[in-house]
């Protein structure tokens, strides 16, 4: 497997990603939208997760396609972002046809960040407009670290961010990830620059610190308080609501090799998956097995991304990857 020609979501044609972030709030939110409606399907492994309109990707439900996802920061008041990309989308003429008007669908995840030493003092929430206002930037490039959703993220030892990889099957069909690491664990070894995620990495694009991981015996530090991962994995493939959720299921396999520990019951660890439909299974038993197997690895890869490229701000409760080990 390779990577795609920008190691991005937006490798998978026809995605784009925007995001928005209010440096003094240190917290932000991330869109992702598809030129067209895209099967949408999820699954959530941790135990405080905080979502909006994800009942809706059950299999079972009458709405298989979603306009846009939102990944935010705020916790609670975080979900208030997908009204934001609603009304962008109303205004754009996108949404489910009732009649005359057009409802968007957008479903929603947060991450905990309200302890990271930002300025939370709003008397108005922030997050609907911070939400119109990523809507707008999407595109196909964007910056990867302390940006979007990951502006305000933390690991246990270190600063999270915004991360993103992709790779391309032998098949032909693109698997990109998306995600905003906000762990209660580490995303390193001990004290080396070592990245879990390290055995799956792709020449060197989180500075090739894949090499010489030893497993503690013990388990690692975690942070008190919130935290919470939240990505989405998307595909070209032709996948139904159903196989999005088990697409989905499989990444978290990534989540758990890059994150130590994840999926504990103080994060809300959450996983989208989507598919645009654009290439059909040849053969599905061996097509979607390979699918889950590459989503679980990149995602791991955009995990050691996110936190590779996080930036220091004034007021940060943690170091970066890079004030530590870059050198």
């Amino acid at each position: 497997m390779r990577a795609g020609p920008t190691n991005l979501i937006t490798d998978v044609a026809g995605l784009r990603v925007g995001n928005a972030q209010n440096n003094a709030l240190k917290s932000g939110v991330t869109v992702l939208l598809g030129g067209k409606p895209f099967t949408a399907g999820v699954h959530i492994m941790g135990g405080a997760p905080g979502t909006r309109e994800t009942d809706l990707l059950s299999p079972d439900k009458t709405v298989e396609q979603v306009d846009a996802l939102v990944l935010s920061g705020g916790s609670a008041f975080g979900l208030d972002a997908a009204s934001g990309v609603m009304e962008g989308l109303r205004a754009m003429g996108r949404g489910f046809t009732v009649g005359d008007l057009h409802v968007p669908i957008v479903p929603a995840a947060i991450l905990f960040d309200l302890l990271n030493g930002g300025d939370k003092s709003w008397t108005t929430n922030p997050y609907a407009s911070l939400g119109r206002a990523a809507l707008d930037q999407a595109t196909i490039a964007f910056p990867l670290g302390t940006v979007g959703a990951g502006t305000g993220a933390t690991t246990a030892t270190l600063k999270g961010g915004l991360g993103s990889a992709s790779v391309v099957l032998p098949s032909g069909h693109t698997v990109g990830a998306l995600v905003a690491v906000n762990a209660l664990g580490t995303a390193t070894v001990g004290d080396s620059p070592h990245f879990w995620a390290g055995p799956w990495e792709i020449g060197t694009e989180f500075g090739g610190r894949g090499a010489a991981i030893s497993y503690p015996r013990h388990m690692p530090p975690t942070k008190l308080g919130g935290a919470t991962t939240i990505a989405i994995l998307a595909t070209d493939a032709v996948l139904t609501q159903a196989q999005c959720s088990r697409f989905a299921t499989a990444a978290h396999d990534g989540m758990a090799r890059a994150l130590v520990p994840s999926h504990t019951p103080m994060d809300g660890d959450l996983v989208f998956g989507i598919s645009t439909g654009a290439i059909p299974l040849s053969h599905a038993a061996h097509d979607t097995l390979a699918l889950g197997h590459a989503a679980a690895t990149c995602l791991a890869r955009a995990i050691a991304r996110g936190v590779y490229h996080a930036t220091p701000a004034p007021n940060d409760p943690l170091p970066t990857w890079s004030m530590q080990h870059d050198t």
